[in-house]
């Protein structure tokens, strides 16, 4: 298949200047080493020289991508399959019911996508061959890491002995990589210093007492208004305290981090990418990697120790020439080599209204691809046996056995009402609020 018509699927003109260079580069199963910021392509540029070494008449798995999260992982067999290839891709991760991914191993994909630890799991209890695979992409190396799965990334690699073609990619710079990697002669291409990514982002810093911080914060949210606004904290402790203070201020936001189940952290995704919240609360999970939408703001309520992270969390926002703004709370105490002491200072005011509720609401239906519904099958039954206008339907996003769609907020009560009791492509589906 053409790259041409790959991109045409995926609404793309043209690979950029990265994603062409590590194509060409990656030719001949070269080994590579690929460095770039976050929200540059990488997943593409690792995706397009995998399926030029897939083959039709292969069994087994011949392409495995390691990555360090489960959204990360659903991310990158998500883009896969929107390229249309017609070959199989399926993805393992901690929080997902084992024996589905059993049975994907039945027929084995060309293409599997996991996180270490449960790749590790399949291999030890030999749900597929590893020998098979001749590809292998270390996607976000730095991130896989700093989260401990060295022994784990060792051990897989131990037992791939047919491997021809490595990939690497970080957001960081990489100092010394381990030799587990197998990565002895390995071209490198290095674009972190490339800056148009982060030319269009400006530091604003607003200084709170350490006991007044929460209250500096509602202020500086109501300053923001009704934008798309993601709230950076180091600890999950200061996420669950922010978001019950949003909630006793009737503030519809999400919450988001590693404490949380598989579900709710798909969820608070989902409602975001489909602005049915426009704020997210964080810790560093989210600076990096994730499918969400560009961001207007970010407000850093805690501070990273270390400028790396601050960068990553700064890359949600100013990518594609778009512009953003990124606040700092911070205490006259609080000091950081990496923030220039000219950075603007923003007075708040404490006349600001809170931003309302947003223009859409996510619905939940208890139907996906495993009974044959698309979301053209949704659209159908919204509009025709629902009541809805074309613009009352948002973004739809249809998984294995559901399907969550937005739908705008003055509508719902009206829609579910008509929809009771009516089938959908001639199944009995529950639908309701997305909680």
């Amino acid at each position: 298949m053409q790259i041409d018509t790959i991109l045409a699927k995926l609404q793309i003109e043209s690979l950029n200047t990265m994603q062409h260079a590590a194509y060409k580069t990656s030719d001949k199963h070269q080994d590579l080493v690929l460095l770039s910021p976050t929200g540059s392509g990488k997943t593409l540029a690792f995706l397009f020289p995998i399926l030029r070494n897939l083959k039709k008449d292969k069994k087994g798995v011949q392409a495995l991508i390691m990555a360090p999260s489960r959204e990360l992982a659903l991310q990158i067999e998500q883009v896969f399959k929107s390229m249309g290839t017609g070959f199989k891709v399926n993805s393992c991760y901690g929080g997902h019911a084992v024996k589905i991914e059993e049975n994907n191993f039945i027929e084995p994909p060309a293409v599997l996508v996991g996180t270490p630890g449960r790749i590790a799991f399949h291999i030890r209890n030999q749900n597929f061959n590893p020998k098979t695979i001749e590809t292998l992409v270390l996607d976000e190396f730095d991130k896989s890491l700093e989260f401990g799965f060295t022994e784990d990334m060792s051990f897989i690699i131990g037992k791939m002995n047919g491997l021809k073609h490595r990939l690497l990619t970080s957001a960081t710079d990489l100092k010394e990589i381990p030799d587990f990697t197998g990565l002895e002669e390995a071209k490198y291409i290095d674009f972190l210093r490339e800056k148009q990514v982060k030319s269009n982002l400006t530091l604003k810093k607003v200084m709170s007492e350490p006991e007044e911080k929460l209250e500096t914060l509602i202020a500086l949210i109501g300053k923001i208004g009704a934008k798309n606004t993601l709230i950076f904290c180091n600890h999950r402790d200061a996420v669950n305290r922010i978001s019950e203070l949003l909630k006793q201020n009737k503030v519809t936001h999400e919450s988001f981090h590693g404490g949380m189940e598989q579900d709710e952290r798909e969820r608070a995704l989902l409602k975001f990418r489909n602005g049915s919240i426009r704020i997210l609360i964080t810790t560093d999970l989210a600076a990096r990697g994730l499918d969400i939408p560009e961001v207007e703001a970010i407000i850093h309520y805690q501070l990273p120790p270390k400028e790396d992270a601050f960068i990553h969390r700064n890359g949600r926002t100013a990518r594609m020439n778009a512009s953003g703004i990124a606040y700092l709370i911070m205490t006259t105490e609080e000091q950081y080599p990496f923030i220039k002491p000219n950075v603007e200072e923003v007075k708040l005011s404490t006349d600001y209204k809170l931003p309302q509720t947003a223009a859409f609401k996510t619905l939940y239906i208890s139907a996906g691809k495993k009974d044959k519904i698309n979301k053209v099958d949704i659209v159908g039954y919204l509009i025709k046996t629902g009541g809805l206008e074309k613009d009352d339907v948002g973004l739809i996003e249809v998984k294995d056995t559901s399907a969550y769609v937005a739908v705008k907020e003055t509508k719902v009560k009206n829609l579910l009402a008509n929809l009771v009791n009516r089938k959908l492509k001639g199944k009995k589906v529950k639908i309701e609020i997305a909680l």
